[in-house]
C-alpha cells in the first residue's frame, strides 16, 4: 500500500470510529442546544459518560465528560470503544500511530472547536459548525410528560418524556432518567435523530464546577487548521519523511 494511501486510511478510520454528534464529522457528544435544555439548573458538571449509538454505526465509547455553561470537553480512548462495525485491530493501528486517545473540545463562546490528541503533541483548531451554538436558553421550549419511577444505578429517578422545539419549529424528542438525588440531573438520556439511537449513561457525577484549562488546548501542543492536516503531516513525520512504513503495510 503506497504511503499517501495508507495516510488516508488511517484518517478515515478515526473520523469513522469515533464517537459523532452528527453524521461524518468528529464533534463529540453535542452539549448545546436543545441536548442543554435536558440538564436544568445543572450548567456545570463532570462524570464519566457511556455513548450507545444504534444504526449504520452501531459503537458504544465510554469516555469523560466535563461541561460549564455550554463549553464541553469529552475525552475518549478507541481502545475502549466496542462496535459491530469497528475494523479489525484498528485500536492497536491507533495507538501505534499515537491517535488512539482522543479530547474533544467546544467553545460555542468562541465559536471554534478543538480536536487534541494527546499521543500526538498536537491539536487542529476548527470553526464550530452549529446554528444551535450561542441560541439563548429561550429559543427552546420544553414540555415534560412524566412516565413513571425508577432506580438507576442507585439513583431514585422520574422517569420523563421531553419534547425540545428549537425556534424553527423543530421537535426533539427525548426520554429522560432524572436523579432526585443529584438536582434532577439526567444520568440517562434516550434519543433517535438522524436515523440512529443514541443512549448516553452519566455515572459518577460532580455537579462542581470543572477546571477552566480543561476547555483550552495545551499551549505546548502543534496547532493545526484542520482534521486532516494534523493526520496527514503528523502520519507522515511517524512514517520517517519519505519512507519507512510501519510493518505490513508496503
Amino acid at each position: 500500500m503506497k504511503k499517501q494511501t495508507f495516510v488516508l486510511f488511517i484518517a478515515t478510520i478515526a473520523l469513522a470510529c469515533s464517537v459523532q454528534a452528527q453524521p461524518g464529522r468528529m464533534s463529540g457528544p453535542k452539549f448545546n442546544g436543545a441536548i442543554a435544555k435536558l440538564f436544568g439548573d445543572n450548567t456545570a458538571f463532570s462524570a464519566d459518560l457511556e455513548i450507545h449509538v444504534a444504526g449504520e454505526q452501531d459503537v458504544t465509547m465510554p469516555g469523560k465528560m466535563a461541561f460549564d455553561s455550554g463549553k464541553s470537553r469529552f475525552e475518549m480512548n478507541l481502545s475502549d470503544a466496542k462496535g459491530s462495525h469497528m475494523p479489525p485491530n484498528v485500536a492497536e493501528r491507533m495507538k501505534a500511530m499515537g491517535m488512539d486517545q482522543t479530547v474533544v473540545i467546544s467553545r460555542p463562546d468562541a465559536k471554534v472547536s478543538y480536536l487534541v490528541y494527546p499521543g500526538l503533541n498536537a491539536y487542529a483548531e476548527t470553526p464550530l459548525q452549529d446554528s444551535d451554538a450561542g441560541k439563548p436558553d429561550s429559543a427552546f421550549k420544553m414540555e415534560t410528560t412524566e412516565l413513571g419511577k425508577e432506580t438507576l444505578d442507585g439513583h431514585a429517578c422520574v422517569k420523563n418524556k421531553v419534547i425540545i422545539t428549537d425556534d424553527e419549529g423543530k421537535p426533539h424528542e427525548s426520554t429522560v432518567w432524572n436523579a432526585s438525588d443529584l438536582k434532577k440531573f439526567p444520568i440517562k438520556i434516550e434519543m433517535n435523530e438522524n436515523g440512529n439511537a443514541t443512549t448516553m449513561l452519566f455515572k459518577n457525577v460532580k455537579t462542581s464546577k470543572p477546571d477552566a484549562a480543561l476547555f483550552e488546548p495545551p499551549q505546548s501542543y502543534k496547532k493545526y487548521d484542520n482534521q486532516m492536516s494534523l493526520m496527514q503531516q503528523e502520519m507522515m513525520k511517524r512514517m520517517g519523511g519519505g519512507g519507512g512504513m510501519p510493518p505490513g503495510h508496503q
